[in-house]
């Protein structure tokens, strides 16, 4: 019998082969510190979160500011400072001082190298059609003695109380018939003096939306643009717009000048309220910011100081104000410190405000702390 041959099943054992479980990684840094900050968010209250939200835009916008300043401040910081001023016959009178010969003094003993004039309409056209140019031809001729530049006052608004200098003859006119007036009087002193050595700069309309300040009749962004259109085909000068109250308030829109001013206002005496003296906040690289924003935004290379407070803002009119009143509001200390804020600001052009009063404190007071402090501080600051 034949024998069966079988064969062996192959056991085979399973092999299970244990692998060692990795061990977990830690939590990146990252990782836990989105973490930490989820559980911080999240048991915040609202209240809470919109403090921190808009402490976070805060520092954003105001970082973003102070390196634009910074930016501005080192870009120019190589180029020379521009010091100059700003004079005016009406207000010299006004004080009881002798025009001449303080215009001509401050031209001679101050060191500066540029001069704010004005071209008062109610001054130079007292009379329709009827021209006195006499004190202005005599101010550009000293301003080209003593090799100083002039920046000219034009247009309706012009430095000075009470801001608005318009003969009373125009002041009986219809809008329509008055505006057409102050044009014809622009073109009679541009025909006059835009050919003159000195003239560097035409200034339109100072501070002309600062509507709460002065006695004007109109302050419409038409007429701006109308002005500075019919200015700016009549002549190649470059003209300048000044922005408002310490630039609160500016033409953002049209017109685009060639050149944007500021003024600068630290000390004043508020009126309305507290009844004393009341310091404006701003630190210096705030102006030097709207340098940087103004040059990055709209390519405005020459921006500058066209108003520089250096002299008092009391609780009455200069004129009416104690010796002693008038240096509570600005001394020879003060000065000196305005002056230091206006060159760290890193604008290169500063027209310093109120040569008229210094020569009125040294010829009526026998004072000359005032007129001595600018001409020893200025070339420091060069």
């Amino acid at each position: 019998m034949p024998v069966k041959k079988t064969t062996k099943k192959k056991t085979t054992t399973k092999k299970t082969s244990l692998k060692k479980s990795a061990p977990k990684k830690a939590p990146s840094k990252k990782a836990t510190s989105k973490s930490w900050l989820r559980r911080f968010w999240a048991s915040r209250s609202k209240l809470t979160k919109v403090i921190l939200v808009l402490y976070a835009v805060g520092f954003l916008v105001f970082g973003s500011m102070y390196a634009i300043s910074v930016w501005f401040r080192i870009k120019h910081a190589d180029e020379p400072i521009q010091w100059g001023t700003t004079w005016s016959f009406k207000y010299a009178r006004e004080l009881g001082i002798d025009p001449f010969q303080g215009f001509e003094a401050t031209l001679r003993d101050l060191p500066i190298s540029r001069v704010r004039i004005m071209s008062y309409w109610d001054q130079h056209e007292p009379e329709n059609n009827q021209y006195n140019w006499e004190e202005l031809d005599w101010q550009f001729e000293q301003a080209e003695k003593y090799d100083t530049d002039v920046s000219l006052a034009v247009g309706l608004r012009q430095p000075r109380w009470p801001e608005c200098h318009w003969p009373g003859w125009a002041q009986e006119l219809e809008f329509a018939e008055w505006r057409e007036e102050l044009k014809d009087y622009m073109a009679a002193v541009v025909e006059r003096y835009d050919d003159h050595p000195a003239l560097v700069e035409y200034q339109l309309e100072n501070e002309f939306f600062l509507s709460v300040f002065g006695i004007c009749p109109d302050h419409s962004r038409e007429r701006l643009v109308d002005e500075y259109e019919f200015l700016n085909d009549m002549t190649d000068t470059r003209i300048t717009i000044s922005r408002s109250n310490n630039a609160l308030g500016w033409p953002v829109n049209e017109p685009e000048p060639d050149d944007y001013s500021v003024s600068v206002y630290k000390r004043v005496w508020d009126v309305t309220f507290t009844k004393q003296y009341f310091e404006y906040p701003f630190p210096a690289w705030f102006y030097g910011f709207l340098g940087g924003i103004s040059e990055i935004t709209q390519g405005k290379q020459n921006f500058f100081i066209h108003e520089l407070q250096a002299e008092p803002w009391g609780p009455r009119p200069t004129a009416d104000l104690t010796a002693e009143e008038q240096l509570e509001s600005m001394d020879p200390r003060r000065l000196e410190s305005r002056l230091k804020y206006a060159h760290d600001t890193g604008i290169r052009t500063i027209d310093i405000w109120g040569s008229e009063w210094y020569y009125w404190q040294m010829t009526e007071f026998d004072n000359d702390t005032l007129w001595t402090t600018v001409q020893t501080e200025l070339p420091k600051l060069d």
